[in-house]
């Protein structure tokens, strides 16, 4: 007999998604993460303008996606649109992106403070084990099984707040530095860095330290920020 589908009180959504297994990311993200990866690469540099139909046939997409995209990129500073011109690369200032880390810092200490008093024994459990094999991806170098996982990971512990408008926000903050948050994974020994941060994180949380868990998470974020910025200044 088939299987009936999931009613929405069934359902999981992105913020009390289980750790593992993870989703893999649509055509449509893919297409927004790979346009986002040659921006902060280079590859695009400031002024190139973004074809839509010649972006759609390259990923085999319909033109909506990319669309889409398009805004995404633009709301994290790194495309430009305006009338009668279309979408032209763009970057954000040092100051705005400075201001976008800022408070994405101030958000996720607050994420990480909540989930160290309000987090459930299955979401601990979730949680460390997704740290272990965050640690084998790192001992493998598996970059883009790292890079994925961190989402996760950091998803994890706006869920475990047990604030679903602090949840969103946050999510929502992170969905516009997405671009840099990927990116700093290309700076040398980024992978180990990042996975001693989130263990003083993960620690702080398995102790129920509020203090100690927001704060582990707003240095973790600050290093994140400089990490994508000595990036950049490398290329």
């Amino acid at each position: 007999m088939p299987s009936m589908p999931a009613s929405p009180s069934t359902r999981k959504d992105p913020l009390h998604a289980d750790a593992s297994p993870r989703q893999r990311p649509t055509r449509a993200e893919e297409l927004r993460f790979q346009v986002a990866d040659e921006i902060t690469r280079g590859l695009l540099p400031p002024g190139t303008t973004l074809d839509e139909t010649a972006l759609a046939a390259r990923f085999g997409v319909s033109r909506t996606p990319v669309r889409e995209a398009i805004r995404e990129l633009a709301a994290s500073g790194l495309v430009d649109t305006r009338p009668h011109r279309g979408a032209v690369v763009a970057r954000p200032s040092v100051e705005r992106l400075q201001s976008m880390f800022d408070v994405m810092a101030e958000l996720e200490a607050l994420c990480a403070g909540l989930c160290a008093v309000k987090i459930t024994p299955a979401e601990r459990r979730a949680l460390e084990a997704l740290h272990a094999e965050m640690g084998d991806l790192m001992r493998q170098g598996d970059f883009l099984g790292y890079r994925e996982a961190n989402e996760t990971f950091h998803t994890s512990i706006y869920a475990g707040s047990h604030n679903d408008y602090l949840a969103e926000l946050t999510l929502s903050t992170r969905r516009r530095l997405s671009p840099f948050r990927r990116a700093q994974f290309r700076a040398l020994g980024r992978l180990a860095l990042s996975h001693t941060e989130h263990e003083r994180v993960l620690t702080a949380v398995m102790r129920g330290d509020r203090e100690a868990a927001a704060s582990a998470m707003r240095h973790h974020i600050a290093i994140v920020h400089d990490a994508y910025e000595a990036y950049a200044q490398s290329l």
